[in-house]
């Protein structure tokens, strides 16, 4: 069954057409209308359409995944990062623009279902999957079925306050975030978040990937940045260990590409995690960027409302 996956993110809009092998035989890219609910349905809807060339029959089926969460109240998106979405009947507008049925999840679930079907934690019973881009994500994977609950907010992990907070690095009270509150878990692990405290701290305005860089030239700024940022991420792991002890912990999202979160995270969050022994494993997402738009057409692998 050929299929496509959208996955809508906070700086560009990716899409796939996957056949049944999951192999995946197109692919386009776009960047995300910022702050433009019509513009980013127009996008998605113009992606859909280009993936879809050539073939003839049916209209293909179509997942997207996006920040946030569809309310089971309203219908209409909540949470999202991309604050322009808030309150937006999205899967109704794309349904009206496609002509077809579509269905929806969380972009951080997409990422889990792809990695738990054939990607880093495939086999696993159990897996956490985290996206550190423009936002934090999580969602959670139980024996292949993605857990959301009945708020539809299951893995939601970004917006809890970070554990264990430390004054003498200036975390508390903690930056604001975008929902008004402060000292939330991706207001200092999200790319902007990072950005923000090393600004803070040293005065100097740079992007993430900037500071990556520059620590591994040997830059002391830019690395004492990226140890708090470890120590910052340990611990919020460590109370989602303790919460739910997942087998795996995938990393997606711009960020994960640090190589040395999976080195000096597990080692720091052993500090955290209420047991004798962590054997949880820290892994970045084998489908890399490509992994949350799989997950997306995953969907379509599944029963109707799972």
């Amino acid at each position: 069954m050929l299929r496509i996956g959208i996955d809508l993110g906070g700086t560009k809009i990716e899409g796939v057409l996957m056949d049944a092998d999951s192999r995946i035989l197109r692919r386009r890219r776009v960047a995300t209308p910022a702050d433009d609910y019509s513009g980013q349905v127009e996008a998605i809807t113009a992606l859909v359409r280009g993936l879809e060339t050539g073939h003839t029959g049916a209209p293909l089926p179509v997942g997207v995944g996006h920040p946030g969460a569809v309310s089971p109240a309203s219908g209409r998106i909540k949470n999202a990062n991309s604050v322009c979405l808030n309150g937006r009947p999205l899967r109704q507008d794309l349904e009206a623009a496609l002509g077809r049925e579509i269905r929806m999840a969380n972009d951080a679930d997409c990422l889990a279902v792809s990695e738990q079907a054939d990607g880093a934690a495939a086999g696993a019973a159990s897996v956490f999957a985290v996206i550190l881009g423009t936002g934090v994500g999580g969602g959670l994977v139980i024996q292949g079925r993605p857990l959301r609950g009945p708020n539809a907010i299951a893995g939601e992990w970004g917006h809890n306050p970070l554990p264990w907070p430390r004054a003498d690095w200036g975390e508390i009270p903690g930056p604001q975030h975008w929902d008004g509150r402060r000292g939330a878990i991706e207001a200092w692990l999200s790319g902007p978040g990072l950005a923000g405290d090393h600004a803070r701290v040293t005065g100097e305005h740079l992007i993430g990937e900037v500071i990556v860089a520059r620590a591994e030239q040997g830059d002391a700024q830019c690395d004492a940045s990226l140890t708090r940022y470890e120590d910052r991420l340990a611990r919020s792991l460590a109370s989602v260990i303790n919460l739910v002890d997942p087998e795996v912990i995938v990393l997606g999202g711009g960020l994960s590409r640090i190589q040395r979160l999976y080195r000096n995270v597990p080692a720091r969050w052993s500090d955290w995690v209420f047991s004798d022994r962590v054997d949880t494993r820290l892994l970045p997402a084998l489908h890399g960027d490509s992994s949350g738009v799989r997950g997306a057409a995953w969907l379509w692998s599944q029963a109707p409302g799972r």
